[in-house]
Formats: structure tokens, sequence, C-alpha cells
């Protein structure tokens, strides 16, 4: 299906420049800092063999994930930053599966509503100014039933971890990245239902599966 012009509220103009700007900076030197363990590759293998039908990956970066996507689904790959998506390219190329990179701002999606079957995120709500519109977006263009598969870094529940989240986000955010948001509370407030929640690392990594439902749905899982 090919996309469709659409023209929802996004952020304002001076905070998408800023946010674009910021990750084609980015770019250059983001392998180096986001390429270890860290970044939990077989948990997110696990998260990502849940992806069903036509799918949407949200800022995919220079394409570090690509390697734990399943093949069989048709996935499109979208990222703010152009140089994001040029150093994605030969990443993309090696995969097996049907994989399209689109350059698109999440709080502005160029898709129509109801178009994907699943929606993925990976260490995403974290980067985004304001999650609440990006959240919004996602629950769009996902058609009723669709699910959404997040990996994300969270703030703590408990009161010292989570005072030390809240200190070092005073020093990341100047570079993009917000240590301490609630996403769970995010998510819910655009309308997803959350089905389950499981820790990665205590509370702070969690791998989340929520549903887009109009009703009342099954109560959240958590497993350690």
């Amino acid at each position: 299906m090919a996309a469709e012009p659409f023209s929802p509220p996004g952020l304002p103009q001076r905070c998408e420049i800023r946010l674009k700007t910021l990750w084609e900076r980015r770019a250059n030197f983001y392998d180096l800092c986001e390429g270890s363990d860290l970044r939990r590759g077989a948990h997110k293998k696990a998260l990502f063999r849940r992806i069903q039908g036509r799918t949407l990956f949200v800022a995919i970066g220079t394409g570090l994930d690509i390697q734990h996507l399943p093949a069989g689904p048709a996935i499109i790959a979208i990222d703010v930053s152009s140089a994001m998506i040029e150093r994605s390219r030969k990443r993309a190329q090696r995969f097996a599966g049907d994989l399209q990179l689109v350059q698109s701002d999440a709080a502005s999606l160029c898709f129509p509503g109801e178009s994907f079957d699943t929606v993925v995120t990976s260490c995403t709500m974290c980067s985004v100014p304001c999650p609440g519109i990006v959240f919004s977006e996602l629950h769009r263009v996902l058609r009723p039933g669709g699910r959404l598969l997040m990996f994300e870094h969270v703030r703590s529940s408990n009161a010292v971890l989570g005072a030390v989240l809240d200190l070092m986000t005073m020093a990341t955010r100047r570079r993009g990245t917000e240590m301490n948001r609630d996403t769970i509370t995010a998510a819910t407030k655009a309308g997803f239902r959350i089905l389950q929640v499981e820790s990665i690392f205590l509370d702070i990594i969690l791998a989340m599966e929520a549903l887009k439902v109009p009703d009342a749905g099954a109560r959240p899982t958590r497993s350690n």
C-alpha cells in the first residue's frame, strides 16, 4: 500500500528542525555509542518474533536492530534523520526479508490511518520530544486489534533509582535522550491497552506488548 499524504498536528516547526539536526549529528557516532551488548539483542529478537502482518518500525537509526527482525512480514522502517537512513542502507540490503526505508517524523507520520498490523519501537520513546504526540500517531496508523511492541528504557519506580535517572536526564536531555520517561502511562493515555511487561534489567529496561482496542481487555502481566 503506497503512502498517502497526511498532515497531523505533529511538532512545532522549530522543535522538528532541532530534532532533525540533533540526530543528523548523532548519526556519525551512533554505532559507537549504541552498538554494544547493552542493546540486549537476544531480548529484542524474542520481542520482534511477535511481529505479524504489515509492520512499521519507528526510528531505525543506523539499522542496528535490523539483524533482530524476522524475515517474513513486510516492514517499513522510518527515521527522522536522512543521515541515519543512509547509514542503515547497507544493513537493510543484507536483510533477507521485505524491508523499506522511509524518512519520516514519528510525530507526523506520512501514512494513512489503520494501515499497519504491528508497530515496533526500540529505545525510541526516550528520544522523541513529545511522547504523547508520537503515541497518538502510532495509535492512528495501527488497525483495530493491531499490536504495539516496545523495547524501551524508562524511569524506575524505585525512589533511589528514579532519582538517579532524573539526575542523568539533566545531562542526557541535551543529547536528545530522556532517561526518566513514564512510557507505560503515555501509551495508555494514547488509547493502548498494555498486555505484557517483561523486565529485562530491573524495571528500567522493559519489553512491552500493547493492543489497540476500543474496549476493556486483559489486565497487564509482568514477568522478571
